[in-house]
Protein backbone atom coordinates (compact mmCIF):
# COMPACT_ATOMS: atom_id res chain seq x y z
CA UNK A 1 0.00 0.00 0.00
CA UNK A 2 1.43 3.51 -1.02
CA UNK A 3 1.94 5.45 2.23
CA UNK A 4 1.26 8.63 0.47
CA UNK A 5 -2.39 7.56 -0.17
CA UNK A 6 -2.71 6.54 3.46
CA UNK A 7 -1.57 9.76 4.68
CA UNK A 8 -4.63 11.18 2.65
CA UNK A 9 -7.03 8.88 3.22
CA UNK A 10 -6.50 10.01 7.25
CA UNK A 11 -6.97 13.36 6.58
CA UNK A 12 -10.26 12.35 4.88
CA UNK A 13 -11.08 10.27 7.78
CA UNK A 14 -10.44 13.08 10.27
CA UNK A 15 -13.02 15.59 8.13
CA UNK A 16 -15.22 12.64 7.99
CA UNK A 17 -15.32 11.99 11.48
CA UNK A 18 -15.22 16.05 12.07
CA UNK A 19 -18.49 16.36 9.40
CA UNK A 20 -20.70 12.91 11.14
CA UNK A 21 -19.55 13.39 14.96
CA UNK A 22 -21.54 16.72 15.36
CA UNK A 23 -24.72 14.64 15.67
CA UNK A 24 -23.90 12.57 18.28
CA UNK A 25 -22.94 15.01 20.70
CA UNK A 26 -26.22 17.50 19.82
CA UNK A 27 -27.70 16.90 23.22
CA UNK A 28 -24.42 18.02 25.34
CA UNK A 29 -23.50 20.80 22.79
CA UNK A 30 -27.34 22.37 23.06
CA UNK A 31 -27.37 21.99 26.82
CA UNK A 32 -24.01 23.94 26.94
CA UNK A 33 -24.99 26.47 24.97
CA UNK A 34 -29.05 26.55 26.76
CA UNK A 35 -30.17 26.30 23.33
CA UNK A 36 -32.64 23.88 21.43
CA UNK A 37 -31.71 20.53 20.14
CA UNK A 38 -33.26 22.15 16.52
CA UNK A 39 -30.89 25.14 16.81
CA UNK A 40 -27.52 22.90 18.25
CA UNK A 41 -28.18 20.74 14.46
CA UNK A 42 -27.19 24.33 12.71
CA UNK A 43 -23.58 23.25 14.00
CA UNK A 44 -24.10 21.03 10.98
CA UNK A 45 -25.81 23.41 8.66
CA UNK A 46 -22.74 26.10 9.08
CA UNK A 47 -19.82 22.89 8.21
CA UNK A 48 -21.63 21.85 5.82
CA UNK A 49 -22.80 25.29 3.99
CA UNK A 50 -19.38 26.21 4.04
CA UNK A 51 -17.65 23.02 3.05
CA UNK A 52 -20.23 23.31 -0.36
CA UNK A 53 -20.07 26.34 -1.04
CA UNK A 54 -16.35 27.10 -0.97
CA UNK A 55 -15.17 23.67 -2.41
CA UNK A 56 -15.21 25.09 -6.11
CA UNK A 57 -14.43 28.44 -5.15
CA UNK A 58 -10.89 27.14 -3.36
CA UNK A 59 -10.44 24.91 -6.13
CA UNK A 60 -10.97 27.61 -8.74
CA UNK A 61 -8.96 30.43 -7.03
CA UNK A 62 -5.98 28.43 -5.37
CA UNK A 63 -5.67 26.19 -9.10
CA UNK A 64 -1.93 27.18 -9.41
CA UNK A 65 -0.66 27.12 -5.77
CA UNK A 66 1.32 23.87 -4.89
CA UNK A 67 -0.78 21.10 -3.52
CA UNK A 68 1.27 19.90 -1.02
CA UNK A 69 0.95 23.58 0.67
CA UNK A 70 -2.35 23.57 -0.26
CA UNK A 71 -3.46 20.52 1.86
CA UNK A 72 -1.19 21.67 4.65
CA UNK A 73 -2.90 24.91 4.70
CA UNK A 74 -6.51 23.32 4.78
CA UNK A 75 -5.29 21.34 7.71
CA UNK A 76 -3.92 23.94 9.58
CA UNK A 77 -7.40 26.00 9.08
CA UNK A 78 -9.07 22.44 10.24
CA UNK A 79 -6.93 21.36 13.38
CA UNK A 80 -7.28 25.63 14.55
CA UNK A 81 -10.48 25.90 13.84
CA UNK A 82 -11.99 22.63 15.75
CA UNK A 83 -9.48 23.69 18.81
CA UNK A 84 -11.31 27.01 18.69
CA UNK A 85 -14.93 25.39 18.65
CA UNK A 86 -13.95 23.46 21.65
CA UNK A 87 -13.16 26.85 23.45
CA UNK A 88 -16.07 28.51 22.48
CA UNK A 89 -17.43 30.75 24.71
CA UNK A 90 -21.31 31.48 23.21
CA UNK A 91 -23.39 29.52 20.59
CA UNK A 92 -22.28 32.15 18.27
CA UNK A 93 -18.73 31.54 18.33
CA UNK A 94 -19.35 27.90 17.84
CA UNK A 95 -21.12 28.23 14.52
CA UNK A 96 -18.41 30.84 13.18
CA UNK A 97 -16.01 28.48 13.86
CA UNK A 98 -17.87 25.31 12.43
CA UNK A 99 -17.62 28.06 9.07
CA UNK A 100 -13.99 28.16 9.25
CA UNK A 101 -13.28 24.58 9.50
CA UNK A 102 -15.95 24.23 6.69
CA UNK A 103 -12.89 26.24 4.60
CA UNK A 104 -10.66 23.78 5.91
CA UNK A 105 -12.12 21.28 4.74
CA UNK A 106 -12.52 22.40 1.38
CA UNK A 107 -8.97 23.25 1.05
CA UNK A 108 -7.93 19.68 1.87
CA UNK A 109 -10.65 17.26 0.65
CA UNK A 110 -10.92 17.80 -3.29
CA UNK A 111 -6.92 19.03 -3.28
CA UNK A 112 -6.91 14.65 -1.78
CA UNK A 113 -8.72 13.16 -3.85
CA UNK A 114 -6.73 15.28 -7.09
CA UNK A 115 -3.57 14.97 -5.70
CA UNK A 116 -4.37 10.98 -5.07
CA UNK A 117 -4.72 10.99 -8.99
CA UNK A 118 -1.99 12.35 -9.98
CA UNK A 119 0.50 10.70 -7.37
CA UNK A 120 -0.44 7.02 -9.29
CA UNK A 121 -0.22 5.37 -12.80
CA UNK A 122 -3.38 5.89 -14.78
CA UNK A 123 -4.24 2.27 -14.16
CA UNK A 124 -4.29 3.00 -10.60
CA UNK A 125 -6.72 6.13 -10.16
CA UNK A 126 -9.57 4.22 -9.33
CA UNK A 127 -8.33 2.34 -6.56
CA UNK A 128 -6.46 5.68 -5.67
CA UNK A 129 -9.77 7.27 -5.13
CA UNK A 130 -10.99 4.22 -3.32
CA UNK A 131 -8.64 4.38 -0.84
CA UNK A 132 -9.04 8.08 -0.34
CA UNK A 133 -12.90 7.66 0.09
CA UNK A 134 -12.32 5.20 2.18
CA UNK A 135 -11.53 7.40 4.77
CA UNK A 136 -14.28 9.27 5.05
CA UNK A 137 -16.73 6.05 4.55
CA UNK A 138 -14.07 4.83 7.70
CA UNK A 139 -14.89 7.74 9.62
CA UNK A 140 -18.75 6.45 10.17
CA UNK A 141 -18.09 3.45 11.18
CA UNK A 142 -15.36 4.53 13.66
CA UNK A 143 -14.49 7.84 14.15
CA UNK A 144 -17.49 9.38 14.65
CA UNK A 145 -18.49 6.46 16.92
CA UNK A 146 -15.44 7.10 18.47
CA UNK A 147 -15.77 10.82 19.00
CA UNK A 148 -19.91 10.59 20.31
CA UNK A 149 -18.76 8.02 23.19
CA UNK A 150 -15.88 10.66 24.09
CA UNK A 151 -18.64 13.37 23.97
CA UNK A 152 -21.19 11.61 25.86
CA UNK A 153 -18.65 10.15 28.65
CA UNK A 154 -17.25 13.13 29.30
CA UNK A 155 -17.53 16.70 27.37
CA UNK A 156 -18.73 18.13 23.89
CA UNK A 157 -15.58 19.83 23.60
CA UNK A 158 -13.21 16.84 24.51
CA UNK A 159 -14.58 15.74 20.71
CA UNK A 160 -13.34 18.48 18.89
CA UNK A 161 -9.95 18.33 20.43
CA UNK A 162 -10.13 13.98 19.43
CA UNK A 163 -11.03 15.62 15.59
CA UNK A 164 -8.23 18.32 15.71
CA UNK A 165 -5.82 15.28 16.95
CA UNK A 166 -6.96 13.25 13.99
CA UNK A 167 -6.10 16.42 11.69
CA UNK A 168 -2.77 16.85 13.51
CA UNK A 169 -1.41 12.91 12.67
CA UNK A 170 -2.76 14.17 9.17
CA UNK A 171 -0.35 17.24 9.10
CA UNK A 172 2.72 15.31 10.22
CA UNK A 173 1.79 12.35 7.12
CA UNK A 174 1.92 15.17 4.99
CA UNK A 175 4.60 16.37 5.98
CA UNK A 176 6.85 13.69 6.39
CA UNK A 177 5.58 11.55 3.50
CA UNK A 178 4.32 13.88 0.58
CA UNK A 179 6.98 15.48 -1.46
CA UNK A 180 6.45 16.94 -4.96
CA UNK A 181 2.38 16.83 -6.01
CA UNK A 182 2.18 17.71 -9.84
CA UNK A 183 -0.14 20.54 -9.80
CA UNK A 184 -3.27 20.25 -12.30
CA UNK A 185 -3.87 22.45 -14.73
CA UNK A 186 -6.31 25.15 -13.45
CA UNK A 187 -9.55 25.66 -13.92
CA UNK A 188 -11.35 28.98 -13.38
CA UNK A 189 -15.03 28.85 -11.50
CA UNK A 190 -16.82 29.40 -14.69
CA UNK A 191 -15.56 26.01 -16.29
CA UNK A 192 -15.98 24.44 -13.22
CA UNK A 193 -20.04 25.22 -12.91
CA UNK A 194 -19.93 24.42 -17.21
CA UNK A 195 -21.63 21.18 -16.76
CA UNK A 196 -24.32 22.70 -14.99
CA UNK A 197 -25.82 23.81 -18.58
CA UNK A 198 -27.00 20.43 -19.12
CA UNK A 199 -30.13 19.18 -17.87
CA UNK A 200 -28.89 15.65 -17.63
CA UNK A 201 -26.36 16.50 -14.86
CA UNK A 202 -28.51 19.05 -12.97
CA UNK A 203 -31.23 16.10 -12.62
CA UNK A 204 -28.64 13.95 -11.38
CA UNK A 205 -26.90 16.38 -8.93
CA UNK A 206 -30.60 16.74 -7.26
CA UNK A 207 -30.57 13.15 -6.99
CA UNK A 208 -27.47 13.48 -5.02
CA UNK A 209 -28.42 16.91 -3.23
CA UNK A 210 -32.40 15.66 -2.62
CA UNK A 211 -31.17 12.03 -0.89
CA UNK A 212 -28.55 13.22 0.91
CA UNK A 213 -30.79 15.55 2.78
CA UNK A 214 -33.57 12.86 2.80
CA UNK A 215 -30.74 10.48 4.69
CA UNK A 216 -28.98 13.55 7.14
CA UNK A 217 -32.47 14.87 8.26
CA UNK A 218 -32.54 11.81 10.17
CA UNK A 219 -28.96 11.45 11.04
CA UNK A 220 -27.83 15.13 12.24
CA UNK A 221 -30.55 14.03 14.79
CA UNK A 222 -29.92 10.46 15.34
CA UNK A 223 -29.70 10.61 19.10
CA UNK A 224 -33.18 12.13 19.61
CA UNK A 225 -34.64 9.87 16.90
CA UNK A 226 -33.66 6.85 18.52
CA UNK A 227 -33.10 7.72 21.69
CA UNK A 228 -36.22 5.21 23.35
CA UNK A 229 -33.35 2.84 21.87
CA UNK A 230 -30.20 4.12 23.07
CA UNK A 231 -32.10 4.93 26.84
CA UNK A 232 -29.31 7.54 27.44
CA UNK A 233 -26.46 4.64 27.14
CA UNK A 234 -23.39 6.30 25.42
CA UNK A 235 -22.40 2.64 24.75
CA UNK A 236 -25.55 1.77 22.83
CA UNK A 237 -25.36 5.48 20.72
CA UNK A 238 -21.74 4.14 19.88
CA UNK A 239 -22.87 0.85 18.72
CA UNK A 240 -25.65 1.91 16.80
CA UNK A 241 -23.61 4.36 15.19
CA UNK A 242 -21.00 1.81 14.49
CA UNK A 243 -23.51 -0.32 12.89
CA UNK A 244 -24.47 1.80 10.28
CA UNK A 245 -21.30 3.52 9.38
CA UNK A 246 -20.48 -0.68 9.01
CA UNK A 247 -23.34 -0.79 7.51
CA UNK A 248 -23.20 2.16 4.91
CA UNK A 249 -19.01 0.63 4.40
CA UNK A 250 -20.61 -2.89 2.69
CA UNK A 251 -23.82 -1.09 1.29
CA UNK A 252 -21.00 1.13 -0.42
CA UNK A 253 -18.69 -1.68 -1.48
CA UNK A 254 -21.32 -3.43 -2.40
CA UNK A 255 -23.06 -1.13 -4.80
CA UNK A 256 -20.03 -0.27 -6.74
CA UNK A 257 -20.00 -4.05 -8.24
CA UNK A 258 -23.48 -4.00 -9.07
CA UNK A 259 -23.51 -1.16 -11.09
CA UNK A 260 -21.19 -2.84 -13.40
CA UNK A 261 -23.26 -5.72 -13.58
CA UNK A 262 -26.60 -4.27 -13.59
CA UNK A 263 -26.65 -0.11 -14.42
CA UNK A 264 -26.99 2.89 -12.36
CA UNK A 265 -30.80 3.51 -12.61
CA UNK A 266 -31.29 -0.57 -11.65
CA UNK A 267 -29.36 0.36 -8.74
CA UNK A 268 -30.46 3.83 -7.69
CA UNK A 269 -34.62 2.74 -8.08
CA UNK A 270 -33.74 -0.53 -5.87
CA UNK A 271 -31.86 1.71 -3.30
CA UNK A 272 -33.93 4.39 -2.91
CA UNK A 273 -37.19 2.83 -2.83
CA UNK A 274 -36.06 0.78 -0.38
CA UNK A 275 -34.53 2.99 2.09
CA UNK A 276 -37.57 5.45 1.85
CA UNK A 277 -39.91 2.50 3.15
CA UNK A 278 -37.11 1.58 5.79
CA UNK A 279 -36.88 5.08 6.98
CA UNK A 280 -40.85 5.22 7.28
CA UNK A 281 -40.47 2.44 9.83
CA UNK A 282 -38.45 4.51 11.97
CA UNK A 283 -41.69 5.26 14.42
CA UNK A 284 -42.18 2.37 15.56
CA UNK A 285 -38.80 0.80 14.92
CA UNK A 286 -36.75 3.06 16.98
CA UNK A 287 -39.31 2.21 19.94
CA UNK A 288 -36.95 -1.20 21.02
CA UNK A 289 -33.37 -1.45 21.03
CA UNK A 290 -33.55 -4.36 18.48
CA UNK A 291 -36.24 -3.44 15.61
CA UNK A 292 -33.83 0.50 15.95
CA UNK A 293 -30.62 -1.81 15.04
CA UNK A 294 -32.28 -4.03 12.35
CA UNK A 295 -33.27 -0.49 10.52
CA UNK A 296 -30.48 1.20 11.09
CA UNK A 297 -28.55 -0.93 9.53
CA UNK A 298 -30.82 -1.32 6.65
CA UNK A 299 -30.81 2.52 6.31
CA UNK A 300 -26.90 2.94 6.72
CA UNK A 301 -26.66 -0.09 3.82
CA UNK A 302 -28.51 1.86 1.76
CA UNK A 303 -27.52 5.40 2.53
CA UNK A 304 -23.89 5.10 1.29
CA UNK A 305 -25.03 3.04 -1.56
CA UNK A 306 -26.12 5.86 -3.41
CA UNK A 307 -22.78 7.59 -4.21
CA UNK A 308 -21.40 5.00 -6.90
CA UNK A 309 -24.14 4.90 -9.17
CA UNK A 310 -24.49 8.50 -9.13
CA UNK A 311 -20.78 9.01 -9.66
CA UNK A 312 -20.69 6.30 -12.45
CA UNK A 313 -23.70 8.16 -14.51
CA UNK A 314 -21.64 11.19 -14.24
CA UNK A 315 -18.80 10.67 -15.49
CA UNK A 316 -20.34 8.43 -18.80
CA UNK A 317 -22.00 11.92 -18.80
CA UNK A 318 -19.04 14.10 -19.08
CA UNK A 319 -15.53 11.86 -18.85
CA UNK A 320 -13.06 14.64 -19.96
CA UNK A 321 -14.60 16.42 -16.63
CA UNK A 322 -14.71 13.48 -14.69
CA UNK A 323 -12.89 15.22 -11.40
CA UNK A 324 -14.86 18.16 -12.24
CA UNK A 325 -18.74 16.18 -11.92
CA UNK A 326 -17.28 14.42 -9.28
CA UNK A 327 -16.44 17.99 -7.48
CA UNK A 328 -20.11 18.85 -8.09
CA UNK A 329 -21.57 16.04 -7.15
CA UNK A 330 -19.25 16.15 -3.96
CA UNK A 331 -21.12 20.01 -3.27
CA UNK A 332 -24.20 18.67 -3.87
CA UNK A 333 -23.97 15.85 -1.00
CA UNK A 334 -22.76 18.76 1.62
CA UNK A 335 -25.96 21.16 0.28
CA UNK A 336 -28.01 18.30 1.04
CA UNK A 337 -26.40 17.81 4.64
CA UNK A 338 -27.09 21.50 4.45
CA UNK A 339 -30.26 21.37 3.97
CA UNK A 340 -31.14 18.02 6.42
CA UNK A 341 -29.96 20.41 9.47
CA UNK A 342 -32.56 22.64 8.86
CA UNK A 343 -35.40 20.54 7.66
CA UNK A 344 -34.80 18.23 10.76
CA UNK A 345 -35.11 21.19 12.72
CA UNK A 346 -38.37 22.40 11.50
CA UNK A 347 -39.55 18.94 11.46
CA UNK A 348 -38.65 18.28 15.33
CA UNK A 349 -40.80 21.34 16.23
CA UNK A 350 -43.54 20.46 13.93
CA UNK A 351 -44.70 16.61 13.61
CA UNK A 352 -41.56 15.22 17.09
CA UNK A 353 -37.93 13.76 16.51
CA UNK A 354 -39.49 10.07 16.22
CA UNK A 355 -41.31 11.31 12.82
CA UNK A 356 -38.29 12.38 11.35
CA UNK A 357 -38.50 9.33 9.33
CA UNK A 358 -41.12 10.11 7.61
CA UNK A 359 -39.56 13.84 6.73
CA UNK A 360 -36.34 11.75 5.12
CA UNK A 361 -38.22 9.49 3.44
CA UNK A 362 -40.44 11.76 1.33
CA UNK A 363 -37.25 13.81 0.54
CA UNK A 364 -35.40 9.87 -0.65
CA UNK A 365 -39.05 9.48 -2.93
CA UNK A 366 -38.36 13.48 -4.21
CA UNK A 367 -34.57 11.90 -5.29
CA UNK A 368 -35.74 9.03 -6.98
CA UNK A 369 -38.56 10.79 -8.81
CA UNK A 370 -35.25 13.16 -10.35
CA UNK A 371 -33.34 10.25 -10.91
CA UNK A 372 -36.11 8.46 -13.24
CA UNK A 373 -36.05 11.70 -14.86
CA UNK A 374 -32.70 11.98 -15.77
CA UNK A 375 -32.41 8.56 -16.69
CA UNK A 376 -35.23 9.48 -18.94
CA UNK A 377 -33.44 12.41 -19.91
CA UNK A 378 -30.34 10.53 -20.45
CA UNK A 379 -32.00 7.70 -22.75
CA UNK A 380 -33.72 10.12 -24.41
CA UNK A 381 -30.53 11.66 -25.52
CA UNK A 382 -28.79 8.39 -26.54
CA UNK A 383 -31.77 7.47 -28.85
CA UNK A 384 -31.51 11.37 -30.55
CA UNK A 385 -27.59 10.73 -31.30
CA UNK A 386 -27.92 7.54 -32.84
Amino acid sequence: MDKRLLVLALGMFAIGTDGFVMAGVLPELADSFHVSIGAAGQVTTAYALSYALLAPTVAAIAGNMPRKILLLSGLTVFVIANLATAAAPDFGFAILMRILTGLGAAMFAPTASGAGVLLVSPHRRGFALSVIIGGLTTATALGSPMGSVIGALGDWRWTMIFVSGLGSLAFLGVTVFLSDIPTPPALGLAKRLAPLRDPRIVLTLMTTLLSMSGFFTVYTYFSVVFDRAINASPLVFGALLVAWGVAGTFGNLSAGRLVDRLGARKVLLTVLTLAALDMVSFAWTGANLWTATAAIVIWGAFSWSVQAPQQSRLVSLQPTLAPVVLGLNNTGTYLGVTSAGIIGAVGIQTIGAHNLGVVGAVLVLFALAASEFAAWRITSAALAAV
